[in-house]
């Protein structure tokens, strides 16, 4: 055997060693499904789909090419064996080999699609074994949970009948039911309305509270300009207390006759109240 297919062979034995080990029964399809997804598994499986690939299209090669050997070799009517008599052994003999060759080629395509789709079907099993215990215990929880309602409401009706009010049997409907279901709509038309009128109020709050912010910007903006201009009337009320005070040392260093007008003229200054036209045009 060639070494090719020694190599072939030996895939195929390992095939139906792994075919062998999923179908063991005592092994899960849970037990299966942790060991696809471990860490290894997963690095291997990153390029399992390059590597399946890869190997059908070795094994289809080699299974043609087993083909063409059968058909080759399957002409031992047709040779002439005056000349040669043990021909024919060694026709057959190749023949055999390319058949061998067929059936190992054929197998092994046949057991890598087969592998594959076990693992798959491992794979949903699990999955769809999970769900159903989660379904599972989700019922037995709504069924607890119901039972416990029913009991809750049987002692809830126990302890009414104690009180001494009338409470209708299970699946029966009191007397006054539909009384009960017409004040339940129009409690529900007035909470309807209550809600409406609870809109509009809230709008009309929105409202003035927009009003109340936009004023509160247009009185910022005034007490700005007013603290702006009582800034500029107090530097002119310091400038001109600065001017005063110069001319009225100038005028306790000389004489009356020779004050100048100007100091004079701030002294009047000095008598006007702050603000006036006078002060604010200097």
């Amino acid at each position: 055997m060639s070494l090719q297919w020694t190599a072939v062979a030996t895939f195929l034995y390992a095939e139906v060693f792994f075919v062998l080990l999923l179908c063991i029964p005592f092994i899960s399809p849970k037990r299966w499904n942790k060991i696809f997804k471990s860490r290894l598994v997963q690095t291997i499986a990153l390029y399992g789909n390059t590597y399946f690939m890869v190997a059908m299209a070795i094994l289809v090669f080699l299974l043609i090419d087993a083909f063409r050997e059968v058909r080759k070799y399957s002409v031992t009517e047709k040779v002439d064996l005056t000349n040669n008599p043990t021909a024919i052994e060694h026709i057959h003999m190749k023949l055999f080999r390319a058949q061998r060759n067929e059936y190992i080629a054929g197998f092994a395509l046949l057991l890598c699609l087969l592998l594959r789709r076990l693992a798959t079907l491992l794979s949903q099993q699990a999955t769809l074994m999970a769900s159903n215990e989660a379904f599972k215990k989700q019922a037995e929880g709504a069924s607890n949970a119901a039972k416990k309602y029913m009991e809750e409401n049987e002692l809830l009706q126990e302890k009414l009948r104690d009180a001494g009010i009338d409470v209708p049997e299970a699946g029966k409907k009191g007397p006054g039911v539909q009384e009960e279901n017409k004040t339940l709509k129009e409690e529900v038309k007035t909470l309807k309305e209550e809600l409406e009128t609870a809109k509009k109020a809230l709008q009309k709050s929105d409202s003035d509270v927009r009003a109340m912010k936009k004023q509160a910007e247009n009185l910022t903006v005034e007490y700005d300009r007013l603290l702006e201009e009582h800034s500029k009337l107090l530097r002119q009320e310091i400038r001109l207390r600065r001017r005063s005070r110069r001319c009225f040392f100038q005028l306790l260093s000389s004489s009356s006759s020779s004050s100048s007008p100007s100091c004079t003229e701030m002294l009047r200054l000095m008598s006007l109240p702050v603000g006036s036209a006078d002060i604010a045009g200097l």
